[in-house]
């Protein structure tokens, strides 16, 4: 642990860490387990990264969710989340009911389909609450149902999830700190990376052509062979065994289930349509908000302006709530990750007016341009990618 970190936790309130408070409900409780961790702390004449940061910004942010937290919008209404499971338990039921009636035919398979991918697509932005600790005053209840939802109802491991999504937060569209940028030299991204990999003539693959390979090696295959890999991988590797045994309750559950209409051939042909159909949702909309925006090495920002360049909005209306799991508010999902995402919506307005107080651009997008943004970003990139490989 870094003396940064454990400053964070450590002092008063208004020098805690923007971080700390985003992350974590309980700060006294963070500072109880941190305590025996410090070993000094920076005197103000010391060199600091904090320096170049605007301060009026910074205490008019801590300010703003003071004034949130003081409103209740951390708060939740439990009947959202169980109407949500609620609504993810019946997609299920529809399916195993739909299959009892009306057998195996092509039709009818490919309805079951669309219905298991979009019961998994939800579950993802549930476990999501979860895993934010957004939905119980009790962290060890979210961490209880996160381990359900994710494990259980998806077949994946909440540590894997909470290692990585955590990194992705806290440093988003940084090079090396985000591992959601990390793209394995398949794809170049923003506008710096291209042209340090055409000046060091890196071509893994044509760059300039991935918006087009993007639709063939992007949404069909992220969750159903890189995090399907990742994840057995990591679970093992980290002996994350209560993990991987709800892991393995919900492949039981699964074939158990539809073994009785398929044989186990077939059974795993639909469980793979379903995960090829559910990556195409996960992509879509958790890059519309990050992929299009500023991708580049750290810069030490403050919170806000970190988050502002990273995210983006898109336009609210009950489909876009429900289709992105409320992740169409990406900013304001981003400067309060426990905030409860039914409540997104009575905080943008508030972050808005900071942002254009401070001369932040907020943007926000409707869902189409959106996504049309992410095959326009793609290209860009490959542009400044093949000019610097052919002239630099």
């Amino acid at each position: 642990m870094t003396t940064e970190c454990q400053n964070l936790c450590l002092t008063s309130h208004p020098k805690d860490g923007d971080a700390f408070h985003a992350f974590h409900p309980n700060i006294q409780l963070v500072r109880k387990y941190m305590k025996p961790l410090l070993i000094g702390e920076l005197e103000a004449s010391e060199p600091s990264q904090d320096r170049q940061k605007n301060g009026a910004l910074v205490e008019d942010f801590r300010a703003l969710r003071e004034r949130l937290e003081a409103e209740g919008c951390f708060k939740t209404q439990p009947l959202f989340f169980i109407l949500h499971l609620g609504h993810i338990l019946l997609l299920e039921a529809i399916a195993l009911m739909l299959l009892w009636y009306f057998g195996t035919g092509w039709i009818n398979t490919a309805i079951v389909s669309v219905i298991l991918a979009t019961a998994q697509s939800q579950a993802g932005w549930l476990q999501h609450d979860f895993g934010h600790l957004s939905v119980f005053k009790n962290s060890r209840w979210d961490h209880l149902l996160h381990k359900f939802v994710i494990g259980h109802l998806k077949g994946a491991s909440a540590g894997w999830w909470n290692h990585r999504h955590f990194q992705h937060h806290a440093k988003p569209n940084i090079f090396k700190k985000d591992p959601d940028v990390n793209m394995l030299n398949a794809f170049v991204v923003g506008n710096v990376q291209p042209v340090e990999y055409g000046v060091k003539k890196i071509k893994t693959l044509p760059y300039n052509h991935q918006h087009k390979y993007f639709f063939f090696i992007g949404p069909p295959l992220l969750i159903p062979v890189y995090f399907q890999f990742q994840i057995i991988q990591n679970m093992i590797t980290h002996g994350l065994w209560v993990d991987l045994m709800w892991c393995i309750s919900y492949y039981v559950r699964y074939f158990l289930c539809y073994t009785q209409f398929y044989s186990v051939l077939w059974a795993v042909l639909l469980f793979n349509i379903v995960r090829f159909m559910e990556s195409h949702w996960f992509v879509w909309v958790t890059q519309m908000s990050h992929i299009p925006m500023d991708i580049d090495y750290e810069k030490h920002q403050d919170w806000l302006n970190m988050q502002l360049d990273a995210t983006c909005n898109i336009e609210q209306s009950f489909f876009n709530d429900w289709f992105s799991g409320h992740l169409n508010f990406q900013i304001e999902h981003h400067l309060f990750p426990t905030m409860p995402r039914h409540n997104y919506w009575r905080a943008a307005p508030r972050v808005r007016a900071l942002c254009d107080k401070y001369g932040v651009k907020y943007q926000e997008k409707g869902l189409y341009e959106a996504f049309v943004d992410i095959v326009r970003s793609l290209e860009k990139s490959g542009e400044l990618w093949l000019d610097a490989y052919l002239n630099k």
